[in-house]
């Protein structure tokens, strides 16, 4: 999937992968995949920037860790991240579940005068 598909959902997806964990960059690219079964395989030019920009927003935190001997950025939610992760998911049910009940729809529409 086309990074462009996640306009407007990507930072509530980055939260969520990072929701009680903290990860370097390229396993928060993995989780993006691995969670989706391979449909958000998103370039490192769109997740970093992403990432900066949550952290600007006080929503994640970063730090310099040692793995295997190679030093790596992580990132973590914050407060204020875990309640911006909340209300995503809060405002992603009712939008999906609207969009459930349109598309989902199989009788057709009444005629309308």
């Amino acid at each position: 999937m086309r990074a462009e598909a996640l306009k407007g959902h990507l930072d509530g997806l980055l939260l969520a992968v990072l929701d009680g964990r903290a990860l370097h960059g390229y396993a928060v690219i993995e989780a993006l995949r691995e969670g989706s079964d391979g449909a958000f395989d998103l370039p490192t030019g769109t997740v970093y920037p992403a990432l900066r920009r949550l952290e600007r927003a006080g929503l994640v935190r970063s730090g310099w860790s040692t793995v295997a001997g190679r030093r790596r950025r992580t990132y973590e939610l914050t407060d204020a991240g875990r309640r911006a992760l909340a209300s995503q998911r809060t405002a992603w049910e009712a939008f999906s579940a609207a969009v459930s009940a349109l598309l989902g729809r199989r009788d057709p529409w009444p005629a309308t005068h």
